[in-house]
């Protein structure tokens, strides 16, 4: 299943890319980059841009920062999700403080939902 595309998004992934914040270069660096799956950095997904897609896994993976836990972001958030859960990705959400404080766990977390949806 081929998902949605809007190329008018593209310029703003590229700049998202080259502006990632400390926690999503950790992920990244760190253990996503050389992950035997392969993730991709802020990938377009219909209007939306998501922070790392693995398509073997069809899975989102959000770090989050202080704007998702105010009442609208949160809502965002659960709208954003639905519509990704349409198209049969599942969305895992890291806070930032969870990157920082809880690496290895968040790594473990990542690769045990990777395996599970192979």
């Amino acid at each position: 299943m081929s998902l949605p595309y809007n190329r008018d998004m593209i310029s703003r992934a590229k700049k998202l890319r080259k502006s990632a914040t400390k926690e999503e270069r950790r992920l990244w660096f760190t253990f996503l980059r050389a992950y035997p799956i392969r993730f991709q950095r802020q990938k377009t997904i219909g209007s939306f841009i998501v922070d790392f897609y693995c398509h073997q896994a069809k899975l989102v993976i959000e770090l989050d920062g202080s704007q998702h836990y105010t009442e609208q972001g949160a809502a965002y958030d659960r709208e954003r999700d639905a519509v990704l859960a349409g198209h049969g990705l599942q969305v895992l959400r890291f806070s930032n403080s969870d990157v920082a404080e809880h690496f290895e766990a968040v790594c473990e977390t990542i690769h045990r939902t990777v395996q599970s949806r192979l």
